[in-house]
């Protein structure tokens, strides 16, 4: 898939057809999405097993070791979509703290993004619950709850706000069951979303759920 090749057949009455045009290099980090692309791809499918380095290179094209010339292991690409899940939510959560001021609709939004990214993303889905990180470095699975403890930091520090603004009696603990019960509802949906084969969307009944979870 990589290499440049040129057609080795040649046509006396039409020489032109001696010379195909080279196969493009990717250019450079483009076989790295590409890999973390098909892994993603491989993830989406309902019920999919274990995914090794063998059937991912044979999805690609290429050759086990062409796929370790990018990565240093199947968990380096793990990670890569870990980094991919984390910049992508968390640079919207940044921007929705920066931009929304009323803590009820920052709340809502923050909740929403993320449900929302997991359903547009199902592959991403399994390895945000964990189901894809099972066999995997646990690493992997210490950085995903790295990453929801972070998130409920986020939430912590808006529900500490309005606790705050509304004169409460003990803003920093409300906010921390608060915060700790949010979190468990997005991934409790994450869960559902990828051990349902993505029929169960993140999403469903949004409206009511929202109003019951954010009061």
């Amino acid at each position: 898939m990589a290499d440049m090749a040129n057609d080795p057949e040649a046509s006396a009455a039409a020489p032109a057809a001696a010379e195909a045009a080279p196969r493009k290099r990717p250019k450079p980090g483009e076989r790295r999405v590409q890999i973390l692309q098909a892994l993603a791809g491989m993830l989406e499918q309902p019920g999919a097993e274990r995914v090794t380095t063998s059937a991912l290179a044979a999805r690609l094209g290429v050759s086990e070791a062409a796929l370790y010339r990018h990565f240093a292991s199947k968990a380096q690409m793990f990670e890569g979509l870990i980094e991919f899940i984390e910049q992508s939510i968390f640079t919207l959560v940044n921007q929705i703290a920066e931009r929304e001021a009323v803590h009820a609709v920052r709340l809502r939004k923050l909740v929403t993004l993320v449900l929302q990214f997991a359903e547009k993303n199902p592959g991403m889905t399994r390895v945000m619950a964990g189901d894809a990180l099972v066999f995997e470095n646990e690493r992997l699975q210490e950085r995903m709850n790295q990453f929801f403890d972070k998130l409920e930091a986020s939430l912590k520090q808006t529900l500490r706000e309005a606790a705050a603004s509304a004169s409460a009696a003990t803003p920093t603990v409300d906010a921390q069951v608060r915060a700790s019960v949010i979190t468990a509802f997005m991934l409790g949906r994450l869960q559902r979303f990828s051990r349902s084969g993505f029929k169960r969307l993140p999403t469903e009944h949004l409206e009511a759920s929202l109003a019951a979870v954010l009061g």
